[in-house]
């Protein structure tokens, strides 16, 4: 049944999903709205880190892979997979937009009998009384039949030890046989694929999976705060604790979480939590610490420096995560922002990054009044700040 695939998004999950359906021997379409994008799909260069481009090449020149910015290759497709961005809105609220536009996209054209599932993270009960009924009253004409699954992503950029191939996949689908055709999509190139009994199942597991680490990440950077007052270091008790083989897990101190999962995920979980009148308290806490730990070191570099007026400050990495040019969420943000609006004069470093909201990165040198380190990248010569006051967010050094 499964030859001809289009993927709906060619980010961190889409392309990386493409490119290991192109290397089974699936004829994949990658759907992305951004032109500058395909144009460089197409030219076989890689957007992400942890596609080279030689991998991509490989597929374009089998024939089983290109981009495009238009939708026609679903109407020809057995397996429609949609994979864009679930983010918050301006109001910090779960935005459905992208995923909205996308159904009613593929809507109009799937055929008789296609396979949809849906990898964007989303709230529980969404795919059943949001995203069916949508197709269900939009699919042309209206009585072609489709399957509807939902496969939670687990995609973990720049992570050397699990990838797609060997993390393991949830599936679930709007009935057994939409379950059963997901199963068997995915077992043809993932090993460890996991039914779920529900829809619903599936898609709070992806949610709690997130929440998890948010709540925890949290929870160390209060540790950390903690720590700081009482003048021992953060790490060394993470790693003491370490020793103990079981009920512990290391988590590590930071200047807030990003990315696009950790801090969104959770919030589509205590929002559904709300609506239902089951209040999640620790994600709110989760939340609240979060968005306090770029504040928390502006206080910091205050003590440090006194008045934070003209002085130097260079903000050493502004990417949500090492070794990622992405930065969405990044703390550095509000850092800087919070920063600036004390009269500090701040620059940033970061070469995965290399230009961010007008600004680009500026070289990485030792004078300034203080160096602030969110986030390290492997690249980095931090030898090159041996004379700077250093205020390090991660303990890390």
């Amino acid at each position: 049944m499964f030859s001809n695939i289009s993927i709906i998004g060619q980010g961190y999950v889409g392309l990386p999903l493409a490119i290991a359906c192109a290397k089974v021997g699936y004829k994949v379409t990658g759907i992305d709205t951004n032109e500058l994008i395909v144009e460089k799909l197409n030219k076989g260069k890689s957007t992400i880190e942890d596609i080279p481009g030689l991998a991509l090449q490989e597929v374009i020149s089998t024939g089983n892979y290109s981009a495009s910015t238009e939708y026609k290759s679903i109407a020809e497709a057995d397996t429609v997979i949609v994979c864009v961005p679930t983010p918050l809105d301006s109001k910090n609220q779960p935005d459905l937009s992208y995923l909205l536009s996308a159904i009613n996209s593929l809507s109009k054209l799937v055929k008789e009998e296609t396979l949809i599932i849906i990898e964007s993270t989303i709230a529980p009960e969404t795919t059943r009384k949001i995203v069916f009924p949508l197709i269900q009253n939009q699919v042309e004409p209206l009585n072609t039949n489709f399957h509807l699954a939902f496969s939670p992503e687990r995609i973990d950029p720049s992570n050397q030890d699990w990838n797609i191939l060997n993390t393991p996949k949830l599936v679930a689908g709007i009935d057994e046989l939409s379950c059963e055709l997901a199963y068997k999509f995915y077992s043809s190139f993932i090993p460890n694929v996991i039914k779920c009994n529900s829809l619903e199942v599936a898609e709070t597991a992806k949610l709690l999976e997130n929440s998890f680490r948010f709540v925890n990440i949290s929870f160390v950077n209060q540790i950390a705060m903690f720590c700081n007052r009482l003048g021992i270091d953060v790490n060394d008790v993470i790693k003491a604790a370490s020793t103990k083989p079981y009920g512990f897990m290391p988590f590590y101190p930071s200047a807030g979480v990003g990315g696009h999962c950790i801090p969104v995920d959770p919030i589509y979980l205590s929002s559904k939590a709300r609506d239902v009148g089951s209040a999640l308290t620790f994600i709110d806490l989760a939340e609240r610490t979060n968005l306090e730990m770029p504040l928390y070191f502006v206080e910091r570099a205050q003590n440090k420096l006194g008045d934070l007026r003209d002085k130097s400050i260079l903000i050493v990495g502004v990417a949500y995560k090492p070794n990622i040019s992405d930065v969405r969420q990044t703390p550095a943000e509000s850092l800087i922002s919070e920063l600036r609006a004390r009269g500090a004069q701040v620059v940033w470093h970061d070469d995965l990054v290399n230009e961010w909201h007008g600004e680009k990165s500026v070289a990485l040198t030792d004078n300034y009044d203080l160096v602030i380190l969110v986030t390290i990248h492997s690249n980095m010569d931090l030898g090159m700040l041996v004379d700077a006051p250093i205020l390090d967010t991660r303990n890390s050094l």
